[in-house]
């Protein structure tokens, strides 16, 4: 008989969290399960440990594949999965015993055939130079309509006021829900974001289980830490938004209008280029002091931005003097809209 649930464990270069991700899926007070160790083309002693977990508990399982990333790992766990639930876990981190349990106590009184992903709260595990944990932070979800998880999940989190609501760590995913998508393995970052996207936008029915279901670990090393790195898997996101769900498209707009803004202060022609087939008019630009019509605006404007100094264009870079020119300058850029 197929275990009810598989819990797919990814893995490049974490042996060294790989135990402790694994023992809190075998721990778990829900034991018809199996774990499903993904070693993503890892070069340190992943198997090792992986050969090891084996030995103790037979439904651990192991598979290598050449390195493709973490949306490549999740698709390759998937079809090796024999169970008809479903949870994704990053090797260094881990999941509450009684995560399993706790939500699939929840299709009580829920039609059984329809596509379902439980998702949960979580604690945010922040591990220093060391290795040591030096602070936590619980990030409660709540319950969100599907207009709600749409509209958070198209805002970047840097700008969003809660957490990300759908964390495939605190995620229980029936399988015939995950099969109506995939991670797209050209998203090396944000490729969880879209997948989630994507099974709301096709009516898959989002359920909150109060719980914090998994514990998701941030190192100094993350390159998700790095918002150069994100804005442009961000741009790529929107990309793809536009390509699969053109009708969500206006969502992401004031997301959008502020990317525009950071890549004209910030001069990122590539960047900039890209969001022009993404933005829609009118926009602000420059401390919403300049109404931007159309495309044509926005290019001159880009142009504007690459001879002025900044004092001219932005209020922090400011001094009282400047404001006879500016107001010169404004009502010369008005004046050709």
């Amino acid at each position: 008989m197929p275990p009810v649930v598989s819990i797919i464990v990814n893995c490049f270069n974490q042996g060294r969290y790989l135990e402790r991700s694994v023992k809190s899926v075998l721990g778990q007070t829900f034991t018809d399960l199996e774990c499903i160790i993904v070693d993503d083309g890892s070069t340190d002693h992943t198997r090792q440990v992986a050969e090891h977990l084996m030995t103790l508990d037979s439904r651990v399982k192991y598979f290598y594949k050449e390195n493709g990333g973490l949306p490549s790992a999740r698709n390759f766990g998937i079809q090796q999965a024999q169970g008809e639930w479903i949870q994704c876990l990053d090797a260094d981190d881990w999941i509450h015993e009684d995560k399993t349990r706790f939500q699939l106590e929840h299709l009580h009184g829920i039609d059984a055939t329809q596509d379902i992903v439980f998702y949960s709260d979580y604690e945010r595990v922040f591990i220093g130079a060391d290795e040591t944990i030096v602070d936590r932070q619980k990030n409660v979800i709540g319950s969100l309509t599907k207009d709600e998880l749409i509209q958070r999940i198209l805002t970047p989190d840097v700008w969003a006021a809660s957490p990300h609501p759908v964390l495939q760590q605190a995620m229980l995913m029936k399988k015939s829900a995950v099969s109506k998508s995939k991670f797209p393995e050209h998203l090396k970052a944000l490729g969880d974001r879209y997948f989630a996207l994507d099974l709301v936008a096709k009516d898959v029915k989002f359920i909150y289980t109060p719980l914090v279901g998994a514990f998701y670990t941030k190192h100094q090393s993350n390159r998700t830490n790095n918002w150069k790195y994100m804005e442009n898997y961000y741009i790529s996101f929107y990309e793809e938004v536009k390509k699969n769900h053109k009708d969500l498209l206006s969502l992401c707009q004031p997301s959008l209008e502020r990317l525009v803004n950071e890549t004209v202060r910030e001069k990122t022609r590539d960047h900039f280029e890209r969001l022009l087939h993404l933005i829609q008019f009118p926009i602000y630009l420059f401390d919403i002091k300049i109404r931007i019509n159309n495309i044509a605006s926005l290019k001159n404007a880009y142009g504007m931005r690459l001879v002025l100094p900044n004092f001219l264009l932005y209020d922090k870079y400011r001094g009282p003097r400047s404001k006879k020119v500016i107001a010169i300058i404004l009502k010369l850029i008005r004046a050709g809209q």
